[in-house]
């Protein structure tokens, strides 16, 4: 067991490192094409100040560069604020061929809401985007978008065009807007004069200053390229909420050409991260663009020294098993023996539980799910090899939970179920199936160490009589 045990440590780690190795290439410099001034612009937003700046920095540089793929017909632009770190700006400017343009961040009025969420507080940026009156047309996007297809029609939309993905309320993930000094400036008053904003954001603001959009028809691209007038809606394939799909495992949309998908679920379900896959099956579609397109050289040499320490860990452990063993005999006269017994079964579980949890937290969040999945999985091994060697347990029982996770992993993976209901009762019953058997597993381990801890009466303590080892060797 033991020296299987070694071999998979080393094969994950060999894993692990030919996933990254070609994952971290991405594209040269040389292999973007830069444009000249346009007419349009797809624009997105970017400030400092939450514990995710960096993911939503990579998310930015993901979605400008598959834009820039897919040969769009206008100027990739980033309203940075000025806290934006420098390297991150020439990042942008000369790898991404994107243009920056640098602002102040706008006093948030409504940060006194009770409903106020603190994420929310610097959003109101985004109205920057109406100051961008070197173009005709904007798109103004979120991070989060994952785009399938060209969009340069929208172009042709009015002077304010967003897409219902809630029956009364249009989501401003995706824009598109004339740009206007009067209207920014006019924006800028309302704020002043603390204008109705439900969740104090740029979504309550921009629904409370484009009240009617609900009552405006529905945008069709004319046919002659021309510039439409007025508001209107946009039809639903340029926001395709990633929860519709997980219910059908595919697109059913009718309304429009499925182009955007969007993720505006809870924040920590975003699609960039490691774990999104295949807990979401669209979160692999995210890292794969972000695989062809930027790749993951910064996370890589984290991950290689993660695994380097990992699989070192693995090794000592193993290497010096005899030694870690003496920590499981109680060396000197205690009277309180059941307190320290008791004490030692509350290390042993908290070691098990923090060889489960503590690799989650040390992974970077941002690279791909192959990597992360292994990465987390070779971190369990070796944390778990600790307690296993130090408290003299047994292999499979400890591992159990590991097996399960892999397990369940590969059940989610699944590309064959006919729908998201489907692949729910899947994961529900291979849950079900396997509780069991890790809570037997885990008794044993409890079970186990109360036989050591009872034999651990008769082990010989320092300072004892010989008569004591007398005994202790007839045991």
């Amino acid at each position: 067991m033991e020296g299987r045990g070694w071999r998979s440590a080393l094969s994950i780690a060999l894993v692990l490192v030919l996933l990254a190795w070609p994952a971290a290439a991405g594209n040269t410099p040389a292999e973007m094409v830069a444009v000249g001034p346009k007419r349009h612009a797809y624009a997105a937003m970017m400030y400092m100040g939450t514990p995710r700046d960096y993911e939503f920095y990579v998310a930015t540089r993901v979605m400008m560069r598959s834009l820039s793929k897919l040969r769009v017909d206008a100027d990739l632009v980033v309203i940075a604020s000025v806290d934006v770190p420098i390297e991150w700006v020439q990042a942008m400017k000369e790898e991404d061929m994107v243009k920056v343009v640098t602002v102040e961040n706008l006093k948030n009025p409504y940060e006194q809401q009770k409903n106020f969420n603190v994420r929310f507080k610097l959003t109101l940026n985004k109205l920057y985007a109406w100051s961008l009156v070197d173009y005709d047309r904007v798109v103004m996007l979120d991070s989060d978008n994952l785009f399938l297809q060209g969009t340069d029609e929208l172009f042709q939309c009015g002077q304010f065009c967003a897409v219902f993905i809630n029956p009364c309320i249009f989501h401003t993930g995706l824009f598109v807007l004339q740009p206007s000094m009067t209207v920014f400036n006019d924006m800028l008053h309302e704020l002043q004069v603390v204008r109705s904003n439900p969740d104090g954001a740029d979504q309550g603001f921009l629904a409370s200053y484009f009240p009617d959009l609900l009552d405006r028809p529905m945008f069709h691209p004319p046919v002659n390229n021309t510039k439409l007038v007025g508001t209107y809606r946009l039809p639903l394939g340029y926001q395709m909420d990633a929860s519709y799909y997980y219910l059908k495992l595919r697109w059913s949309i009718p309304c429009g050409p499925n182009s955007v998908i969007t993720f505006p679920s809870a924040p920590w379900l975003k699609p960039w991260y490691w774990w999104s896959w295949p807990v979401l099956p669209l979160g692999f579609s995210w890292h794969e663009q972000r695989r062809k397109n930027l790749g993951y050289a910064p996370e890589l040499p984290i991950m290689l020294i993660q695994a380097a320490i990992y699989v070192g860990i693995i090794a000592i452990t193993r290497l010096a098993r005899p030694n870690l063993s003496k920590l499981c005999y109680n060396r000197r006269s205690e009277k309180s023996l059941t307190f320290i017994h008791s004490m030692y079964k509350v290390v042993v579980m908290w070691s098990i539980i923090a060889a489960y949890t503590v690799p989650f937290f040390l992974i970077p969040r941002t690279i791909h799910p192959v990597l992360g999945w292994s990465l987390y999985l070779l971190g369990v091994a070796a944390l778990a090899s600790i307690a296993i060697n130090s408290f003299l347990l047994a292999p499979l029982p400890v591992l159990t939970p590991w097996f399960a996770i892999l397990g369940a992993l590969g059940v989610m993976a699944n590309p064959w179920y006919s729908d998201g209901v489907v692949r729910a009762l899947a994961v529900f019953a291979f849950a079900f199936c396997s509780a069991p058997v890790i809570w037997i597993q885990l008794s044993k381990v409890m079970s186990s160490l109360q036989m050591l801890v009872d034999r651990e009466a008769f082990f010989t303590r320092l300072g004892e009589s010989g008569q004591m080892s007398e005994i202790n060797k007839l045991y």
